[in-house]
């Protein structure tokens, strides 16, 4: 059941998407930014847009989410400790990450020359 409603929760996500991401009738995205796309009692889904030079600020996950990507490239993910480790996310897959540690924060840069594009499907 709770697989089910996953799997509705993405396709009603991914819906309105075209094969390079952009939803239709959207210009692309001038500035990194988080697009609200679903939400219920089970997940919440958003499409987030990371452009070059353009990091999110500071924030945490506090459950386990699954990431399609729609325009992959390499991402840094920087913790307030100043640790980085570079994700590389290709095109077409999905990966699952888990909860952020307790109390750990993060910022994801983008510094290649190249817009990212993922959907994220959180669960609660």
């Amino acid at each position: 059941m709770m697989t089910r409603m996953l799997s509705t929760a993405v396709l009603a996500a991914l819906a309105g998407l075209n094969v390079f991401g952009q939803t239709a009738g959207q210009p692309a995205a001038t500035a990194t930014t988080r697009i609200p796309q679903f939400e219920n009692q089970q997940v919440k889904v958003w499409k987030s847009v990371i452009v070059p030079n353009g990091p999110l600020t500071l924030h945490r996950h506090e459950h386990g989410r699954t990431i399609v990507v729609l325009a992959g490239g390499d991402l840094k993910i920087v913790k307030e400790s100043g640790q980085t480790t570079v994700a590389h996310w290709e095109t077409g897959k999905a990966y699952w990450l888990p909860p952020d540690p307790p109390g750990e924060m993060h910022k994801d840069v983008n510094d290649t020359g190249k817009t990212i594009e993922v959907m994220v499907v959180e669960m609660k």
